[in-house]
């Protein structure tokens, strides 16, 4: 963060409390733009069941915005959201929009969850090294120190971490926080709820190597 009094100034300490799977830098740039919406996994299930049938980003795009398919009374409004979904949409096979389409909502929130991971590497490494990670050990809770601790150690190498304003950066962790709680693997308190992934969701996340299950606060492999 911009500001020079804010918790990033102090590279100097060390995150503790997790196993860091990454220590060293990544290559590009972190992409920061998953604030709008949250989990969105209301909006895919009402999106995805369009591309099964045009397989066609572009056109899916066109009809959900001309139907006004998301019910926002600003065009503008309506257009943003898109923006935010379909990219994260993107990253799903067909088989997983299928199930966002017609599945469980649980089974929804998790493929979502998993999309967020995939589309941006910030979600997906907090999943991994922190919500997993504390998981494992039986530390019960995340907290906003944990992802304070989380986000100063990703600033020492990538330095638009540390470029955000305030505002941002808080922003960037109630998000983060609340795409969780959405997703069933968080409460509100900050308490870690084991995902019970259907086998459905379980085949599909495991058709990846590694295994995106990577992202979940559960012991299967």
């Amino acid at each position: 963060m911009s500001d020079g009094s804010d918790i990033l100034t102090n590279f100097a300490h060390d995150y503790e409390g997790v196993h860091m799977t990454t220590g060293t830098p990544r290559a590009g740039r972190y992409a920061l733009s998953f604030t709008s919406g949250a989990l969105l996994a209301t909006e895919a299930a009402l999106v995805a069941p369009i591309y099964l049938r045009e397989h066609d980003w572009d056109a899916t795009r066109e009809h959900a915005r001309d139907a006004n398919l998301l019910q926002h009374r600003v065009a503008t409004s309506s257009e943003r959201r898109l923006r935010a979904l379909i990219p994260r949409l993107q990253v799903l096979s067909d088989a997983e929009l299928e199930i966002v389409s017609e599945g469980t909502s649980t089974d929804r929130g998790h493929l979502m969850w998993a999309a967020a991971c995939r589309r941006y590497d910030l979600v997906g490494e907090f999943a991994e090294e922190v919500l997993r990670e504390r998981f494992l050990i039986l530390a019960g809770t995340v907290s906003h120190e944990e992802y304070d601790s989380f986000y100063r150690a990703k600033a020492m190498w990538h330095d638009e971490l540390g470029q955000v304003t305030d505002a941002t950066y808080k922003k960037l962790r109630q998000i983060m926080f609340r795409m969780a709680v959405e997703a069933g693997l968080l409460t509100k308190q900050g308490h870690i709820e084991p995902a019970l992934l259907s086998a459905r969701v379980a085949e599909c996340l495991n058709q990846r190597t590694p295994s995106d299950i990577r992202f979940f606060p559960t012991r299967v492999a």
